[in-house]
């Protein structure tokens, strides 16, 4: 059994040399892998959590840097590190994969260019010197990187993000000193202005409304001023009853006095209809 290892590489910014970069991106990458403990014990084999035991690295012997060249005019003139402009300008291409101990891993061409021995013999005396200054910056970069964690610092890509920006993942913590909470409150409140004693009088408009400040009416009625229109009512429903008893007694004298005369009958089955008149409102007071 073996751990499988996948490598993704995801271009941000693409100016030229593209491999060269790629593949020291992912030589840093394995380096900073960390895969669980594991141990054997005849047929058992027990692999172990991370709070069990601290995860281990890899076992990376060489790390193999890519050197990229570019050639024009028929290989007259060679260029180390091509951007992206050149590229698109040169002859030909050739790509050495090679470690520090001057061991050639992989190499590529491309180009409609024939590229003699003595050409290829150059470019890998180049390639193992910038091989070497490659290797001793990722070393030196992975050394300072293992020396911060084990403070609890950053290092790196995470040290150039900063806290307090709206786009970080987090934000720092501020200290709240809850000692004298009490203390201070009171002193507040002793300092500030003392609440006025205006309270906001009810404004009558009309019978059974009011409104409190100068905001639209309110429709809740007075328990006072209806009670007083509710008697009103009632006294008006008295007076009108006690005048239909005497308009009917009238009217029945009328009928006994004229007998003689012939009696009309009407088809409508109303009475007669009284108007009572409104009293007076009373003036809108403040």
């Amino acid at each position: 059994q073996v751990w499988q290892i996948r490598l993704d590489l995801h271009l941000l910014n693409h100016d030229g040399n593209i491999i060269d970069a790629a593949s020291i991106a992912g030589i840093v990458a394995l380096c900073h892998v960390r895969r669980p403990d594991v141990s054997v014990q005849g047929q058992e084999v027990t692999v172990y959590t991370p709070e069990e035991r601290d995860p281990v690295p890899l076992n990376i012997h060489h790390m193999p840097i890519c050197v990229s060249f570019a050639f024009f005019q028929q290989g007259t003139y060679l260029l180390v590190d091509p951007s992206e402009r050149e590229e698109s300008v040169m002859d030909g291409f050739l790509v050495i994969a090679m470690n520090k101990h001057s061991e050639i891993c992989a190499m590529q061409t491309s180009g409609g260019i024939m590229l003699l021995m003595d050409q290829i013999l150059r470019c890998s005396k180049i390639a193992a010197v910038k091989v070497v200054e490659i290797t001793e910056l990722i070393q030196k970069a992975l050394e300072n990187d293992q020396k911060v964690r084990k403070e609890g610092g950053k290092f790196g890509f995470a040290e150039s993000i900063p806290d307090q920006k709206i786009t970080a993942f987090k934000m720092g913590s501020t200290a709240v000193d809850t000692n004298n909470v009490e203390e201070q409150a009171e002193e507040i409140i002793t300092k500030a202005d003392p609440p006025s004693d205006v309270f906001t009088k009810a404004i009558l408009h009309t019978p059974g409304t009011a409104q409190i400040g100068e905001g639209i009416e309110n429709s809740w009625g007075d328990l006072e001023e209806s009670e007083k229109e509710e008697s009103a009512e009632e006294e008006a429903e008295s007076e009108a009853t006690t005048f239909e008893k005497i308009e009917t007694e009238d009217t029945t004298t009328m009928s006994e006095t004229k007998k003689d005369e012939p009696i009309v009958l009407s088809d409508s089955e109303e009475e007669e209809v009284v108007i009572l008149e409104p009293q007076a409102l009373p003036q809108r007071t403040r």
